[in-house]
């Protein structure tokens, strides 16, 4: 049994990140797509290619991929989410209704840098790269940035292949667990203005 089928067929022992909770809750922001809803710890109905995902994770229109709003912060500009799955531009669009369904709204409410926490998205599947380039003209007037964090090796490579870090910034940052959401953002922002300045 290869690694990918032993992580697909533990993928509903894999809940989203909890320990900022205490901070934010999607489904008790009123600015959030996922705004009232509820959630079961028992009752487990997404899956992915026909393994169940744990029930906490978001659907926001893909049937291959999910996600977790972990962190909105409308003052300071930033959202930090989880993402679980493939990401299927190919068949899916996954970009296109994160984006139309998810980004759109938070942009309107004043979000325009992103933390894409990616460690659980197993393949890149892509197609044409006009969502993201749209994403980035989007933000980067504003000073806002699209960043990836941990995305899985293989998975990274299909991003580059495609040229789609044109637009996201790829950052390997494990211990990101370790702080605070507003740690991590400002960890984050300061490595972008450092590296824009070297260049």
């Amino acid at each position: 049994m290869n690694g990918t089928t032993e992580y697909r067929e533990r993928m509903h022992d894999i809940e989203p990140y909890y320990n900022w909770r205490h901070l934010y809750t999607a489904e008790e922001d009123e600015k959030s797509p996922f705004y009232g809803r509820t959630y079961s710890e028992f009752e487990f109905t997404q899956t992915v290619y026909n393994y169940y995902i744990h029930p906490q994770w978001d659907d926001f229109g893909s049937r291959t991929l999910y996600l977790k709003v972990l962190m909105a912060d409308y003052d300071a500009g930033y959202a930090v989410i989880e993402l679980i799955g493939e990401w299927n531009d190919a068949i899916e669009n996954d970009v296109m209704t994160l984006k139309r369904d998810v980004i759109d709204k938070m942009e309107t409410d004043g979000i325009n840098k992103f933390i894409l926490i990616a460690e659980n998205v197993l393949n890149f599947h892509s197609s044409d790269d006009c969502y993201y380039e749209e994403w980035h003209e989007d933000i980067t007037d504003s000073g806002g940035w699209v960043v990836v964090l941990n995305m899985p090796e293989q998975t990274q490579y299909d991003f580059k292949r495609a040229r789609i870090n044109r637009y996201l910034e790829l950052i390997d940052y494990p211990n990101w667990r370790t702080l605070q959401p507003q740690h991590l953002f400002h960890a984050i922002d300061n490595y972008l203005i450092k590296r824009i300045e070297l260049k």
